[in-house]
């Protein structure tokens, strides 16, 4: 029986506007990402640079483009967190040992933060016995190494414990370590099918 949820963040818990985050580089003239690109989000979720390395990586794709102007279309990603959400977040943890586990940075958690109040964020927080971001850890999912992280630091049973993220490479890795996966899907709502996806009941 599952008695341990581990959540990812985005496109889970909180809405991503992925479309709308393409749409502001693009009017800063940034067609897509590149490999450069992409390796400086990597090095960033893994805390390996600061927030103004990143942003003066971003600033050589765009020299045309402010930093506030940078950061501004870096957050525009982060979309709606639904209070109903919330509120079933509060509900599990009356029943089960939850985590949040997410590949994130101190830009977007920050923004986060702004955005929903700390009130709200202060009740987020509080359903979870942990929560991780890939750039306090040093390490970022699909690495296996933060999967075994969290079971050690927890003495957590991977058959006991269920791990939600809407990234297949991510369930996959978590799968392959004996966790319970569920890989979300873009259609899928975590809180409507929750119930009858897994039979939530009193660990």
């Amino acid at each position: 029986m599952i008695n341990t949820i581990i959540f990812d963040f985005g496109d889970v818990l909180i809405n991503l506007d992925k479309e709308t985050s393409l749409n502001e580089f693009k009017k800063l003239g940034l067609d897509g990402p590149n490999p450069e690109l992409l390796k400086l989000n990597d090095d960033f979720e893994r805390g390996k640079i600061t927030e103004d390395q990143f942003l003066e990586g971003f600033r050589k794709n765009l020299p045309n483009a402010s930093i506030d102007q940078i950061k501004a279309a870096w957050n525009s990603i982060i979309g709606d967190f639904p209070l109903y959400r919330l509120e079933f977040l509060q509900l599990l943890s009356t029943k089960y040992r939850l985590f949040l586990l997410t590949n994130t940075d101190i830009i977007h958690m920050e923004n986060f933060e702004d955005q929903v109040g700390m009130s709200f964020a202060s009740d987020f927080y509080r359903c979870f016995e942990k929560v991780y971001y890939s750039h306090e850890m040093g390490m970022r999912k699909p690495d296996e190494s933060i999967f075994n992280f969290i079971l050690k630091k927890h003495d957590l049973s991977p058959k006991r414990t269920l791990f939600v993220d809407d990234k297949k490479e991510n369930t996959d890795a978590a799968a392959a370590l004996g966790i319970n996966v569920w890989n979300l899907q873009p259609d899928e709502d975590v809180v409507n099918l929750f119930e009858k996806k897994f039979m939530v009941v009193d660990a």
